[in-house]
Order: C-alpha cells, then sequence, then structure tokens
C-alpha cells in the first residue's frame, strides 16, 4: 500500500492550536509485507541515521497495527519525504497521520477519517495540523472528552500558497519555551476576536480582509525572535502582493497567502531580498491524507 500525507501551516496568526491548512507538498510511505524489516528513505531526512534508528513513524504504525490485528508481523517501508523537518511544515503530523492511516489499512480495518484524527490526537494534543492533515483544505477545530470537532473548507483555486523556508531547524518543543506563561486580558481577546474574523474570512471568501484578520498578539513576535529575519520577511511579504503573511506553526518557516496571479510576482520579490532562503509557490490540497 501507498499513503500520501500533506504539509499543513498551522496557528495562521491567531488561531493558536485550533487553525490549519493542507498545502499540496506530500510525504508519501510505500509499506509492503516483508520476511524482513527494513526502512528506506528519500528526499528530506534521507541523510540522518536516526530516522532509521528510531523511525517514529514505524513505532507508531507498529502499535496501532498490533493493536487492532493482535499479530506482530514484518514490514518493509520506503519513505519519500518531500515536508522539510522542523520548519513548522506540520512534518510531524504528517508522520503521525500517516503511520495510524497506513496501519488501519494494513490491518484490514475500514480507514474512516474521523477515527484518524481522533486516534492522532492521542500522538499530538493539539489539532491545528492534525486536522488539516487528514481532512485537507482549511480547518477550525475544538477537542471536547478527548475527540476533535471539526469544521472544512475548501480552498479555492484561485490561491497558492508562497512559503518562505529558512535554513533553521526549529522544534515546536524549544519554540514554546519562548511563549510567556500568561496573557492579559486585551491580548486574549485580540487574538479571539481576529481568530473568529480570519475563520469567517474563509467561510465567506472575503480574503482581501485576511491582513487584517491574521494579526496575532500571543506567540509570533516571541518566536520569531529566535530569527529576527522573519520580522522582515512579514513585512516585505505583505507590501508585495501576500493577502496573509504568518509564521507557520512554530516556525521557522513563514506561511503567505497570494492570489495565483500574484503568487510568481511574490516569489520573485522574497527570492531577490532574502536570498538565503528557500521560497516555494505551492497549491493548496483539499483531500488530506490519501491511500493509494
Amino acid at each position: 500500500m501507498k499513503i500520501l500525507v500533506p504539509a499543513t501551516s498551522a496557528n495562521l496568526g491567531p488561531g493558536f492550536d485550533c487553525l490549519g491548512l493542507s498545502i499540496g507538498l506530500f510525504n508519501s510511505t510505500i509499506i509492503e509485507k516483508s520476511n524482513f524489516f527494513s526502512i528506506s528513505i528519500y528526499g528530506e531526512g534521507s541523510e540522518n541515521l536516526s530516522l532509521k534508528k528510531n523511525n517514529i513513524f514505524v513505532s507508531i504504525f507498529n502499535e496501532v497495527y498490533e493493536r487492532l490485528s493482535g499479530k506482530k508481523e514484518k514490514f518493509r517501508f520506503i519513505f519519500e519525504n518531500k515536508i522539510p523537518l522542523s520548519r513548522g511544515l506540520g512534518s510531524s503530523s504528517a508522520v503521525i497521520v500517516g503511520a495510524i492511516g497506513a496501519a488501519f489499512e494494513m490491518a484490514g480495518f475500514r480507514v474512516e477519517k474521523q477515527k484518524i484524527l481522533n486516534e492522532a490526537l492521542k500522538y499530538e494534543n493539539h489539532p491545528d495540523n492534525i486536522a488539516p492533515a487528514v481532512l485537507g483544505g482549511f480547518v477550525t477545530s475544538v477537542v471536547e472528552n478527548e475527540n476533535v470537532f471539526s469544521i472544512k473548507k475548501s480552498i479555492d483555486e484561485n490561491l497558492s500558497a508562497v512559503v518562505v523556508i529558512p535554513n533553521v531547524f526549529i522544534s515546536t518543543e524549544q519554540s514554546r519555551t519562548a511563549l510567556p506563561s500568561s496573557f492579559n486580558l486585551k491580548e486574549c481577546v485580540f487574538n479571539l476576536a481576529h481568530s473568529s474574523f480570519l475563520t469567517a474570512c474563509f467561510l465567506e471568501k472575503k480574503y482581501d480582509l485576511l491582513t487584517i484578520a491574521s494579526k496575532d498578539l500571543i506567540h509570533q513576535n516571541h518566536r520569531m525572535k529566535n530569527l529576527p529575519e522573519l520580522f522582515e520577511v512579514q513585512k516585505f511579504a505583505l507590501e508585495n502582493k501576500a493577502l496573509m503573511s504568518t509564521l507557520s506553526g512554530s516556525g521557522s518557516s513563514f506561511f503567505n497567502l497570494a492570489y495565483k496571479e500574484d503568487a510568481n510576482y511574490l516569489k520573485q520579490q522574497l527570492e531577490k531580498k532574502f536570498r538565503n532562503f528557500k521560497i516555494l509557490v505551492l497549491e493548496f490540497d483539499n483531500k488530506g491524507f490519501e491511500i493509494c
């Protein structure tokens, strides 16, 4: 079997731990029953020996497969990774969702997306990345009684993602240590208002209002201090046809949304200004993970 899982961008500014969307950049995994266990990794992480010795995908897959099937079996895993590691583009969520979805399929169970999403919550305790990885599109989610409740909106074909990827690894755990332990009422109300407004903008396709809607007072400035150039990336992108420009997850990547007709212009301007950063123009994914 083969499973494809998309990259994701979470938070989207004010939607801390609850908003996310799915981007057309995929990790692909082929799994075959085998007489002996083996791993092959191509693309992102192929030179990281620890990914072969201590592979989280394999660990989660085996755990879920054994629980579902009652069997311990050997498999061959072939990974083709396109999602950059520890850059805020949902590489960890892609691993979790891919491993669980693949385990259900290989164990002969019906792969129901809601079940996969609730199972994924056991491994990642907030839904901002796992929900769009499962469902695709723009997703707003809440967690209630250890279940994820999500509303998905497909993203228009006339929009593109312009992603800025610095050559700097930032783990989510490391990034969260930069956040204050408490926030004042003004900051909380600001983010509640803007997160609600941003959701309405996507649902009602009011994309020209996203520049206002995507403002944040909770996490971005604290995290961006780890790489101060990101403040300039955000300002420059908004001056060059980006509809919104937000730290992707916990960073270090920056997510920009633009009309498709403006995306290449934005990419070219960013490349001229930030020569050490990788800039990608990508489509959005409205399907979530797929089993081939």
